[in-house]
């Protein structure tokens, strides 16, 4: 992920922080020392704010093990001020495997909390029922009470939450993937009405957790619908065939005269009849700024995606979504044969779906 630091690999997996994860920090500084003026205050807010996102670190982590074990890699985990976010190559095609990897990171939480309660107990420093939700609670029994709001949170029956996933799982157990998550996504959207409901008389925070869950379980429904329609249907059916290549030693100035002759945004860079990388449109632009008699080498990416002109559309649209990346060369025998993009599959599916209104039409 863009603007992203690295800060360090643990279990094979990179552990990255968003830039933007600085401003919550700063901002915690502000409030409690605009509240209190007290130096040991505002530190002990910054601890527990660094606290809880190492738990939502180890959250993410159990998704990312207990997804390897069913041989999915996970590519990073990226800390975002809203929580934290692992990116597994893919999800699993078995229900039941998706069960387990979608509750795993909730279930990691629910021990996180064991253990605090454990640990304060054997200390005689439990929190009271009056001091819980206060200042005066130990620095502990706040990160015990987040853990347990984290599990409960996170196992709503709604996409974008664990809960969603661990709903659809269980329903594709007994009726089809795409019917099991439509099925999924209208209990997350009743349950985002109820939320929006409860939240316009009680609390508004739960108005904006509706319009979130509300959102969420709308484009899991709309992707995997997508994907269904998708099945079936060869890489060569919908890819680009008419395209532009570069070579590695061809200068930025050949790429932008092909960029701004045609609708082309990203290049395959070709070298002896091989792919040797993708010149997309955010690096070309990026190296132009500074470097402006650069060649193509010195700006294209040599780790891509590929797929085969025989492949399935689904599997391939899949990796494109999976990879965030706008195209991926096609091969056929090894020879660069076309270009998948997002937008060309939107494009086939568009006209797939005009013809089957023209095929209706002329039934009736």
């Amino acid at each position: 992920m863009r603007w992203s630091w690295k800060l360090g690999t643990f279990a094979g997996i990179g552990v990255y922080m968003h830039a933007t994860f600085t401003l919550l920090i700063v901002w915690v500084v502000l409030r409690e020392w605009g509240r209190s003026h007290d130096l040991s205050a505002t530190l002990r807010s910054v601890a527990f704010i660094l606290l809880l996102f190492a738990c939502v670190v180890l959250h993410e982590f159990g998704h990312a093990l207990t997804a390897r074990r069913f041989g999915i890699l996970t590519r990073d985990i990226t800390l975002l001020p809203i929580g934290g976010v692992a990116r597994l190559e893919r999800m699993p095609d078995d229900p039941m495997q998706e069960f387990w990897v979608a509750i795993a990171g909730p279930a990691v939480n629910m021990v996180i909390a064991a253990l605090l309660f454990l640990t304060l107990g054997a200390a005689g420093s439990l929190p009271t029922l009056e001091q819980l939700g206060t200042p005066q609670a130990p620095l502990l029994g706040q990160l015990m009470i987040v853990n347990v709001s984290l599990f409960l949170f996170n196992l709503l029956p709604a996409f974008p939450m664990d809960g969603g996933r661990v709903l659809r799982a269980l329903l594709a157990t007994r009726m089809e993937y795409t019917r099991a998550t439509q099925v999924a996504a209208s209990i997350g959207q009743a349950l985002a009405f109820g939320l929006g409901f409860l939240g316009f008389f009680y609390n508004h925070m739960l108005m904006f957790i509706a319009i979130f869950v509300w959102i969420g379980a709308e484009q899991e429904a709309s992707m995997v619908q997508m994907r269904s329609a998708l099945g079936g249907i060869p890489v060569r059916s919908a890819m680009v065939t008419d395209f532009h290549t570069l070579a590695p030693r061809d200068t930025l100035d050949r790429a932008v005269e092909l960029l701004l002759a045609g609708s082309q945004k990203d290049f395959p860079v070709m070298e002896n009849g091989d792919v040797r990388g993708i010149l997309t449109h955010a690096k070309l632009m990026s190296v132009l700024a500074g470097r402006e008699s650069a060649r193509v080498e010195d700006a294209m990416e040599t780790r891509f995606q590929s797929a085969e002109a025989g492949d399935m559309l689904d599997t391939a649209f899949r990796r494109l979504q999976e990879c965030e990346c706008r195209v991926i060369p096609v091969l056929d025998r090894g020879r660069l044969t076309g270009m998948l993009t997002a937008d060309n599959v939107g494009e086939f599916l568009m006209v797939q779906a005009a013809r089957g209104r023209g095929r209706g039409a002329v039934r009736r």
